[in-house]
């Protein structure tokens, strides 16, 4: 099942407000002009131990002539194809519209889970008024206030139940997404690996439009290719198979094990590829960086050693990321890329006896002792690996909430030093002893 919670609804109900408070940061625009989020915004949260993505797809206005707004319909249309779950917004300052009952027709054909939220809920007065959305015969009905967050906790709850995590360790196959930028030469690296053209390569962008499985099985390596249509920066997105192609390649990234993160040497590392890359972090991916058309770069000017400390210097915090150098068109490396691919997908499954995490820490307290906080000496006392699908590790200690994030830095590069994590995003939470 998918991960995807669309976020649908007329214009001006407050969906981007309600996005930016799911993922938690204030990244769609916000403005009281009808039709201003002209984006499909895309972004990850986590929700009781759940991760989901959530997209607000903008206002829906049916029966318009304007070209944007007639786009807009149909990529709401192609999101409740392709999502989990449906968030239908509505207004109770305005009461239940045309807009909404056509938009309430539409989602009762659809199969998907659907939660109403009645947005601007905010005193007694407008409490009793909400009451007139249950006759649009929801039962997954929620009174909120986006603004304030007051009742975004109910729904989350309900959303975290219904989201299904898609990975399990016992999967089958490893799974290696190659995914970036248009053009960056995924489909041609697929096809160098696979040996036959069993994707169309064009100098056109936009070319791939739909994840495509590939089943490799040569030199002694079994594993599944998910190539992924271009991730492009969210305002090219401008046609629908365009808008589909981002939802599928968010779900590629969610369905694989290790992220194939292509760059293109010519163009350099684009915001767009750290927003691939900071995706692949959040959602706890294997990460391999490939930079591509590395044969058109002048040797003379360009060194293999600068340009990766320059996309070191770009990647930090996280900077323990394989990178090699390739060339798809010429099978430059992409053997050695492949190699490298299945070291990351063991490491993101390796897992240590809390005996031996226990003798790592005590040697590593020798070394440091976390700082106090206030005048409260903090004492670690033990730490064990959580049976999650990647590397997470919790820490208990006397004053969990007080550890300061340069020292959980200190302890997540001492065991990536230790037990060797190259590649993977490794979690340290701290719990009360």
């Amino acid at each position: 099942m998918s991960s995807i919670v669309a976020i649908v609804g007329r214009p001006n109900v407050g969906k981007s407000t309600l996005y930016n408070r799911l993922i938690g940061m204030r990244e769609a625009i916000v403005d009281d002009i009808s039709g201003v989020t002209r984006d499909r915004m895309y972004g990850w949260t986590d929700w009781n131990g759940k991760n989901f993505t959530v997209i607000d797809t903008g206002g829906f206005v049916a029966n318009s002539n304007d070209v944007f707004e007639v786009a807009i319909r149909s990529q709401v249309k192609i999101a409740m194809d392709e999502a989990a779950a449906i968030i239908f917004m509505v207004d109770v300052t305005t009461g239940i519209t045309d807009l909404d009952e056509e938009v309430t027709e539409m989602l009762r054909r659809s199969k998907k889970p659907i939660f109403l939220a009645v947005n601007k809920v905010d005193n007694s007065a407008r409490h009793l008024e909400a009451n007139e959305f249950w006759s649009l015969g929801f039962e997954n009905t929620f009174f909120l206030s986006s603004i304030s967050g007051s009742g975004t906790g109910d729904l989350m709850d309900a959303l975290a139940e219904m989201v299904e995590d898609r990975e399990d360790k016992d999967s089958g196959l490893p799974k290696f997404a190659v995914i970036g930028q248009p053009n960056a030469g995924k489909s041609s690296l697929v096809n160098a690996l696979v040996g036959e053209e069993r994707n169309i390569v064009t100098d056109v962008a936009g070319t791939t439009r739909d994840s495509i499985h590939t089943k490799y099985d040569k030199f002694g390596k079994e594993f599944l290719l998910i190539d992924t249509a271009g991730i492009r920066k969210k305002h090219k997105v401008e046609d629908n198979l365009e808008f589909y192609s981002v939802m599928r390649a968010i779900r590629a990234i969610d369905d694989a094990d290790v992220c194939l993160i292509i760059i293109d040497a010519t163009e350099g590392i684009e915001s767009q590829d750290m927003n691939i890359f900071s995706l692949s972090v959040r959602r706890n991916k294997g990460i391999v960086i490939l930079v591509n058309k590395w044969d058109l770069m002048a040797k003379e000017t360009n060194t293999a050693r600068d340009y990766e400390a320059r996309l070191r210097h770009k990647l930090a915090p996280f900077t323990d990321v394989p990178i090699v150098f390739i060339s798809a068109l010429e099978k430059q490396r992409i053997f050695k890329a492949v190699d490298i691919a299945m070291e990351v997908y063991e490491n993101r499954l390796k897992t240590i006896t809390t005996s031996r995490l226990n003798d790592w820490l005590e040697e590593v307290l020798t070394m440091k002792e976390p700082p106090s906080h206030r005048g409260k000496y903090i004492k670690i006392k033990y730490v064990t690996q959580l049976k999650t699908y990647y590397p997470a590790f919790a820490f208990f200690c006397n004053h969990p909430t007080h550890v300061k994030q340069d020292y959980k830095n200190f302890l997540a590069n001492q065991l990536r030093r230790a037990y060797n994590f190259t590649g993977v995003p490794i979690r340290l939470y701290f719990r009360q002893k």
